[in-house]
């Protein structure tokens, strides 16, 4: 049989990274690209699809397709006496990785611990499919799963929707999608963790504290939004240095998304404030939709802000999108909206989906998860 060069050095580098952590991928992916084999992007994928555990004593595991977005349903085994809680999960990995094979392993701790029944959502990702692909198909997977919640043994009135980073902001946009207006039930709760909910300006504390931080560079944060947005990062740059939206526009999301915002505490780790800048029509004109709040949730007005669920968020101190966590947990706060947050003084971008990774997990991680299992026993 012949087996081409591509495919042997992609098995090579495969049994190189063995039990490495994910972040050696990307740099392998890097090499590859670099030399012509295949793109960064490819190669981080085939890795991350690679590892799918066993079948689960406890588990019933089924894969399906809600309309023509593909779901993986976790169910508890044992008998309930009562309907059980829904969540629906979308995946992190920047809406350009992940897949439900990378978040397996988590879906299945909290189906099994919560005792709820997880549907994880495989959306499209980007650059091949832009915004708004990834939050249309989490929100079609979750109103097509409301629709038909008897199948699945789960209470209407008891549906959560939930996601890490990139799935945080998408759990966060569906979220108030479906507050806005809607013939259906409303959530019960949202849970975000470690999210992404906001474009505006990537020179908050937490993105100068933390640029260099695995497992998320700020440079690779504004480089994913560019690649959920346009397909590409052409103007990475502007974004990076806040050139690409006018200051009058800017002066008007300061409310919501502005250091003044955030507890002078997280800003004691070396902040300097950072000098607003304008910029052109042309730049503006490709980028003028991270100001809706289906790509950047943090900037929705407080009409719908006030309708939102119970929630919980998660942040991580050695995170750049711990910011954007506490600007948003005071949103709603100020909007009346019950919030429990919980904040890993030790954790960093990705800990959670670290889960058991390769046999072991961070202690914070853990702490972590059990917070968001802890939470959803509480409703």
């Amino acid at each position: 049989m012949k087996i081409s060069t591509r495919t042997i050095i992609f098995r090579c580098f495969h049994i190189f990274s063995g039990e490495l952590p994910i972040l050696f991928s990307f740099e392998q992916g890097k090499i590859l690209e670099n030399i012509g084999i295949c793109s960064q992007v490819d190669f981080v994928r085939y890795i991350q699809g690679r590892k799918t555990p066993g079948v689960d004593p406890k588990l019933f595991i089924k894969d399906l397709w809600f309309e023509k977005v593909p779901v993986r349903i976790y169910q508890p085994k044992a008998p309930s006496a009562s309907q059980r809680r829904g969540v629906m999960f979308f995946h992190g990995g920047g809406w350009v990785f992940g897949s439900l094979e990378t978040h397996e392993k988590l879906c299945r701790f909290i189906a099994r611990e919560s005792e709820s029944v997880v549907v994880s959502v495989g959306y499209r990702l980007a650059p091949e499919h832009k915004y708004p692909a990834a939050y249309e198909d989490c929100l079609n997977a979750t109103i097509h799963f409301m629709k038909n919640i008897e199948h699945y043994g789960v209470d209407p009135a008891n549906v959560i929707v939930c996601g890490d980073s990139a799935g945080g902001n998408l759990a966060a946009a569906v979220s108030q999608t479906l507050a806005g207006g809607s013939d259906l039930p409303k959530l019960r709760a949202q849970i975000l963790i470690y999210p992404g909910l906001q474009a505006v300006d990537f020179n908050l504390p937490s993105y100068q504290q933390n640029h260099r931080v695995p497992l998320l560079f700020r440079e690779r944060a504004a480089f994913y939004v560019l690649q959920y947005l346009n397909g590409n990062a052409t103007n990475l740059e502007e974004v990076l240095e806040g050139s690409h939206i006018p200051i009058d526009i800017k002066l008007n999301h300061r409310k919501w998304v502005s250091p003044d915002n955030i507890p002078e505490k997280f800003k004691a780790r070396g902040y300097k404030p950072h000098v607003l800048l304008d910029c052109t029509n042309e730049v503006f004109e490709k980028v003028k939709r991270l100001c809706e709040p289906n790509l950047c949730p943090l900037l929705v007005e407080d009409a719908i802000v006030q309708q939102l669920p119970e929630s919980f968020i998660l942040t991580c101190e050695y995170d750049v999108l711990r910011d954007d966590g506490l600007l948003y947990k005071k949103r709603l706060e100020d909007n009346g909206v019950r919030v429990t947050w919980y904040h890993l003084e030790d954790g960093f971008h990705g800990i959670i989906s670290l889960y058991d990774y390769c046999g072991f997990s961070f202690p914070a991680g853990k702490r972590g998860l059990d917070s968001v299992v802890n939470f959803l026993k509480s409703l």
